[in-house]
């Protein structure tokens, strides 16, 4: 069993590999082929035909193009994005800069996604076609529907600025900014470490809104998945066996039915994290929140492709590594999943 299971985590890890391998691909293809110019993004367009000679050289881009590809893969292997054009640091430098305030809204919002939405699917199954199950799949439906940007617009105009509940654009108010020391790039960790309550309170206060907005998508999705996953645990024998003893429908539900689907929903809260990693960048342009989104929309606007791809690569492995880990979870804690890799 053992030796069976350590195959098939290799199997599964190399399907990662695999994946990121393509991915890698992708983006040294995307960087070479839109219609951008990353010498003149370094040099500027006023530069002398030697000096943007010089670059273009320096860049590897007078090399044959698997001989770009094989220097493009040894940077990434030593951590090397490039620089950045926006602000001249090394993009790694900025990506770590950034990517703490994009981890710090997707937690949170996968926390309030997971609480509110495996509750709200758990009864909308229970009460199956009754009117609270009408209105939580209407609510589920409208998340799917309506876009992000314009939530977040919404909440902003009837909250922050009609009446006052929660912060502005943001991480934490301006005269606020700077007075925590990062240590885990986390602002409220930090804040909390440092004593600093005030700013605790302040950083939550802009986040809190964000985060339930950035959520509620995934709440919708975590919603229906819920009630799919329990609906079709209801109708099995041991369910039917338990109401027969006399069991109430909410203790079936909780004592039996729940740990059955607990693994199932491990999966998708795993996607939903990731997807919340990806989708964080409209939210973070709505809320100025100085994230990996930001980020990537600020090197777009200048074409400046070393950042660009940089975050994508960062954003697509996270992605691909939570449903790896999803994965090997599934297989590891469902027997069914076991007993097929024997």
């Amino acid at each position: 069993m053992k030796e069976l299971s350590v195959a098939e985590f290799g199997r599964r890890l190399a399907h990662l590999l695999v994946s990121l391998f393509i991915l890698l691909c992708v983006t040294f293809v995307i960087g070479r082929v839109l219609p951008t110019d990353p010498v003149g993004a370094v040099v500027g367009e006023l530069a002398d035909p030697a000096a943007y000679a010089a670059m273009r050289t320096r860049l590897g881009l007078d090399l044959p193009i698997y001989q770009q590809f094989f220097l493009y893969l040894n940077g990434l292997a030593h951590g090397d994005f490039g620089t950045a054009v926006l602000t001249g640091n090394p993009v790694s430098s900025d990506l770590a800069q950034a990517f703490p305030a994009t981890f710090e809204l997707a937690t949170l919002a996968v926390i309030i996604s997971t609480f509110v939405g495996v509750p709200l699917g758990l009864v909308a199954a229970l009460f199956r076609d009754s009117p609270i199950d009408k209105i939580v799949r209407v609510v589920a439906l409208v998340g799917h529907s309506i876009p992000v940007f314009w939530f977040g617009i919404v909440g902003l105009v009837i909250f922050y600025a009609g009446l006052n509940w929660v912060g502005g654009p943001g991480r934490v108010d301006v005269f606020y900014e700077g007075l925590v020391t990062p240590q885990t790039g986390l602002l409220l960790v930090d804040s909390l470490l440092q004593g600093e309550t005030e700013i605790f309170w302040n950083a939550l206060g802009h986040i809190i809104l964000p985060a339930f907005i950035l959520a509620y998508a995934a709440i919708a999705y975590i919603t229906r998945m819920t009630r799919s996953f329990t609906l079709e645990q209801l109708s099995q024998d041991y369910v039917i066996a338990a109401r027969a003893k006399g069991v109430s429908p909410t203790g079936t539900v909780l004592r039996h039915v729940l740990p059955n689907i607990a693994v199932q929903l491990i999966t998708i809260l795993a996607i939903s994290y990731g997807g919340l990693l990806e989708g964080a960048v409209v939210t973070e342009i709505v809320f100025s929140w100085p994230g990996i989104g930001q980020y990537m929309t600020n090197a777009l606007m200048i074409g400046d492709m070393n950042a660009i791809v940089a975050a994508t690569i960062i954003v697509g492995f996270i992605f691909m590594f939570l449903n790896f880990l999803a994965d090997v979870a599934y297989a590891l804690l469902d027997p069914r999943m076991r007993e097929a890799t024997r």
